[in-house]
């Protein structure tokens, strides 16, 4: 494997200058969720470029490749990346700008697809020098549900041939380019989205004993909901309930609206409370609002699950990445409460997802992702890159 490692370093960095252009191109041309009809052509395009055998159109305009190793023996393992945009428009001003007005890579997703482009350019050149089959997960739609990654599973994106694992990364600003970082076990949160409407009956303020006021049972349900996490959940299981929208239908100075409408969102990591929660925040929101004279309505959007990745194969892909970058360029991560479509697959097979190192604080390159601001340090395509295929290969090889 010595050799290999070296070969995939020399690739990834003489591969370097054009991973960059292909991210700059797909970061000039971003793309919403459910839209991304020309990223996913201009995969193929790569793709059809290398000689890489692929399937374009699973959950519409997702891309799914194999690379199949010409030595004997080896299995299968699978590599993501989800290609969508955000709809922000971006300030940045820089050369590869989007040019799609109000639509803008904010999330490294331009980064995460053409590093797996990247990987699957290596990986082909390199085919006499394995065994087993390397596929590749061009996936749509991460950034709105139900996500990309429930539709490529149902469609079949993970059968003929199955993987027996699965990797995928993701930028990572407050980490210095150059490194990565890791975390086996529970990683991400769970995440729905909550709709909750307050109906009383309004009127003019000065007057209350003759209405129901809907803002004030709002301002009730807000204050007993969050009971729901620090009275009912365990203290040892990380819950998030916030709600970061609230309006009224009309309403002023001095009347009452006769509804009121909030957003909000739960978050945890054990699936069993999480539905539990669901129940009692139902329970709570009907019994509140009519014991206060009014009504409401509360739906839950069930959104991603919780992501858990394997512990076996990361403490694993921890020491592979230390073998491929040093063991300083490589760290241990904190749980996050974000959410993302790639528990999907951490359900149905052993999975890791990653951090890659994209902030250079020298460089002013700084700025959150989801940000309008956001970029990233273009090195950092070349450890994304040879990465990803060194990992694969790794797996192949235990």
């Amino acid at each position: 494997m010595q050799q290999i490692r070296k070969d995939i370093q020399r690739l990834a960095a003489r591969h370097h200058p054009d991973t960059v252009s292909l991210r700059r191109h797909l970061h000039q041309h971003p793309e919403l969720s459910y839209q991304e009809k020309q990223t996913g052509r201009f995969i193929a395009a790569r793709l059809n470029d290398w000689g890489i055998n692929y399937e374009h159109g699973i959950a519409e305009n997702g891309v799914v490749a194999l690379i199949r190793g010409e030595k004997e023996g080896g299995g299968v393992v699978a590599l993501r990346a989800d290609m969508d945009a955000l709809p922000i428009t971006e300030a940045n001003e820089v050369p590869y700008r989007s040019k799609n007005e109000g639509v803008m890579h904010a999330c490294g997703h331009d980064v995460h697809t053409a590093s797996l482009l990247g990987a699957a350019r290596i990986l082909q050149e390199l085919r006499a020098s394995f065994g087993g089959t390397v596929k590749l997960l061009f996936q749509p739609a991460e950034e709105k549900l139900p996500g990309g990654a429930s539709i490529m599973i149902r469609e079949g994106a993970l059968e003929n041939p199955r993987p027996e694992a699965i990797f995928g990364q993701h930028v990572h600003p407050p980490l210095e380019v150059g490194k990565i970082g890791l975390r086996p076990g529970p990683y991400m949160a769970s995440a729905d989205e909550l709709y909750l409407t307050v109906r009383g009956k309004g009127g003019h303020a000065a007057l209350p004993h003759e209405f129901v006021d809907p803002v004030l049972i709002s301002a009730h349900i807000l204050t007993a909901l969050q009971q729901i996490v620090s009275r009912n959940a365990r203290p040892t299981t990380p819950s998030v309930l916030s709600f970061g929208h609230i309006r009224s239908d009309g309403g002023a100075t001095n009347v009452i609206p006769n509804a009121v409408h909030l957003k909000g969102t739960f978050r945890t990591f054990d699936e069993e409370w999480r539905f539990e929660a669901h129940r009692r925040m139902q329970q709570l929101v009907q019994q509140l609002a009519e014991g206060m004279g009014g009504s409401a309505a509360l739906r839950i959007e069930v959104g991603y699950p919780a992501l858990q990745n394997n512990e076996p194969l990361t403490l694993q892909a921890r020491q592979w990445a230390v073998d491929y970058l040093g063991a300083s360029q490589v760290v241990d991560l904190p749980i996050r409460m974000t959410a993302e479509d790639f528990a999907y697959y951490s359900q149905v097979m052993p999975a890791c997802f990653y951090r890659l190192g994209t902030g250079n604080a020298a460089r002013g390159i700084t700025s959150p992702i989801h940000t309008n601001t956001f970029d990233v340090d273009e090195a950092s395509l070349e450890v994304g890159a040879g990465l990803m295929a060194w990992l694969a290969l790794s797996r192949l090889a235990s």
